[in-house]
């Protein structure tokens, strides 16, 4: 393996070093000493992390053991200073392994070490760079005119990776700046649920975020940077909404329609079409009757006003998922009264520093020790990288059915229950309330410092189980017919997520409607490719989403190098269009129900999610483990596609 690309350079105050270490995460100081030193006897030492989990980043060891690793590694780092700060040539890829297995004490598993390894960048190569040669005809790409519509993570992501092929494109985007959900979701409280040191693409590492889990401002100034960075701006039309897509057969080409906000239209041309647009980017409100009546302010979490004041108002959230479960703890103390409607309780799992703000030394470190940021990445990617799939098999012979799907998973709904009774204490109808009746893991689990459910205990909240049936002038009324006053109404009721590309209109041959095909059941193969529609693609598409570990960031970049080579073949065969056979995508759907059917999300204790179908059908999540879809779509095999030539 080559050596890094990256550059360090080290400051000569020894004391300013000792104040950062103190702040350091040791496991992963412990993976920069060697690189530092080329020294990996560390690995077969007394001191070593005891174990990983999600957001522990000290691997469970004792004060006395950091605190000499601590001593150790300032010796390391003086050496490496004053040898001029060269790195010695990274480790074999057998030493490496061995590290991977050092820092999460269990053993990884040899072939996930690939992924691993692509995804740390320990060589400074991008792997899933598209940057094509002198083997990809100049004229070929010049000719393939690409558009993107979507300017969220996928679209700026699909954008960074079409220049550096040499493609021209474009990207329409509907609102006036790129960051999708990170622009439009401004609701009080709005953080990342995944820790952003990993919620950044492979290729753009962010050491500057003030909190483990940042909030919106910080996310939508990142996406912006890194437009800005790569020098993408010209190549973004922001305000423009897509309306409809349609495939012209004779001519190989989508004609794109579009409005802005004045409602005046414009029309493109493009060779491939990529849907950037996400799957949480359209507001639901519930069908609830005389939302219309009500004389106060009101709105949408994902739509969020402004204007909207509710200091010392009577307050109504209808909602109690994720989207509430940071909105409410981030307005209860400014609020008269606050009225909770929960329709289903969500389970959570301890994070302590799910509000906390990234220490300084910490800060220090992952700029400025070789390859400590690389490691740090690699301790938030694998505790989450598909280390729960066994939790949410389903056993059909556990006895347990009504509360959890297998043994693990029973493990799982002790400590999740553990967890929230001891915050609720001696309050058994406040816990009865919110412990979940379903099995944990089968619906969005959130992560949780102690803020839901110290908000729900403040003596002006109310957390009601009956559902809303009717908005008046001045309040709501439930299902009981309970009148409940409120100034403010805040919905925090979800997206349309089972409306995949809505509203767009988007026909393929033959003037196929692609809602009309999809119905109920949108699926696309590998998430990405549509029978019928040539040249079309589909970035976070049906099937893709997440719900056990991981980061979509990692999923679009798994998604993306698969389109670039979609488009390479294309322009390799010299063909006009490309689609997936249907053959390969029945059998690819089949596949994934199957798969589903053994899982926790159609699991009989789930009622209803937002990840299923008015049938109970999963549609939106990835079925299979991460490392399946990195290695399915690392590649294409052209097999699966037809290709129809040009014309003469």
């Amino acid at each position: 393996m080559a050596g890094s690309a990256d550059s360090y350079a080290i400051p000569d105050d020894d004391a300013l070093i000792e104040r950062a270490l103190e702040e350091a995460s040791i496991p992963t100081l412990m993976m920069s000493m060697i690189h530092m030193s080329g020294d990996t006897s560390l690995l077969d030492g007394e001191l070593k992390p005891l174990g990983a989990y999600i957001n522990e980043y000290q691997g469970y060891m004792n004060e006395d053991d950091k605190a000499t690793v601590r001593k150790q590694a300032l010796e390391v780092i003086r050496n490496f200073r004053e040898g001029g700060c060269r790195v010695p040539a990274v480790p074999s890829e057998d030493t490496i392994h061995k590290m991977m297995n050092f820092l999460v004490a269990q053993e990884v598993p040899r072939d996930y070490v690939p992924m691993l390894l692509e995804e740390m960048e320990l060589d400074g190569k991008d792997q899933r760079s598209d940057a094509w040669g002198d083997e990809v005809s100049r004229q070929g790409r010049e000719q393939h005119q690409v558009l993107v519509i979507g300017g969220g993570m996928s679209g700026v992501l699909a954008a960074v990776r079409l220049k550096e092929a040499g493609i021209p494109f474009v990207v329409l985007e509907k609102n006036p700046s790129v960051g999708g959900t990170w622009y439009e979701n401004r609701y009080p409280g709005i953080r990342v649920d995944v820790g952003n040191h990993l919620y950044c693409y492979s290729f753009e590492p962010a050491h500057h975020w003030t909190q483990y889990f940042a909030q919106q401002p910080e996310l939508q100034q990142y996406f912006e940077g890194v437009v800005d960075k790569y020098d993408l701006n010209d190549n973004f039309r922001l305000g423009l909404e897509v309306t409809s897509a349609e495939f012209d057969e004779a001519l190989g080409t989508w004609r794109v329609s579009t409005s802005d906000s004045e409602g005046n239209s414009e029309t493109f041309t493009a060779n491939s079409v990529i849907s950037a647009v996400g799957q949480l980017n359209r507001p639901k409100l519930p069908d609830i009757e005389g939302i219309e009546s009500f004389k106060g302010q009101y709105c949408h979490t994902a739509a969020w006003d402004s204007s909207i004041d509710y200091s010392g108002k009577d307050v109504v959230v209808i909602g109690s998922g994720a989207s509430a479960f940071q909105l409410v703890p981030a307005i209860v103390g400014d609020v008269d009264h606050l009225t909770i409607f929960q329709r289903s309780a969500p389970w959570m799992f301890e994070n302590p520093i799910y509000h906390d703000n990234v220490p300084e030394g910490k800060k220090w470190c992952l700029e400025h020790l070789p390859f400590y940021a690389r490691w740090f990445r690699f301790l938030l990617f694998w505790p989450a990288c598909d280390g729960a799939y066994d939790a949410v098999l389903v056993d059909p012979d556990w006895p347990h059915q009504e509360r959890s799907c297998n043994e693990i998973n029973d493990m799982v709904y002790q400590m999740f229950s553990d967890y929230i009774q001891g915050q609720v204490g001696d309050d058994q109808e406040l816990l009865a309330k919110v412990i979940p009746d379903y099995a944990p893991m089968g619906k969005r689990t959130l992560q949780d410092n102690g803020s839901w459910l110290a908000a729900l205990k403040q003596e002006n909240v109310d957390l009601i189980t009956t559902s809303v049936t009717r908005v008046e002038e001045n309040g709501v009324v439930d299902s009981e017919g309970e009148f409940y006053p409120a100034d403010v109404i805040l919905y925090a009721t979800g997206f349309e997520t089972d409306r995949f590309l809505w509203p767009m209109d988007i026909r393929g041959r033959g003037g196929r409607l692609l809602s009309q095909q999809w119905g109920l059941e949108p699926s696309a193969y590998l998430g990405i490719t549509v029978p019928d529609f040539p040249n079309f693609y589909c970035m976070y598409g049906p099937g893709t989403n997440l719900a056990f570990g991981g980061s979509l960031i990692f999923n679009g970049e798994c998604q993306m190098r698969y389109i670039m080579e979609c488009i390479r073949s294309l322009i390799d065969s010299d063909g006009r269009q490309l689609e997936v056979k249907s053959e390969v995508h029945d059998d690819y759907q089949r596949r994934f129900r199957e798969q589903h059917a053994k899982l926790i999300w159609e699991h009989s204790s789930i009622k209803s999610s937002f990840y299923q179908n008015a049938e109970g059908k999963v549609t939106l999540l990835w079925p299979w483990k991460i490392l399946e879809m990195w290695q399915w779509t690392k590649q294409v095999n052209t097999d699966d596609y037809c290709y129809l030539p040009k014309e003469n």
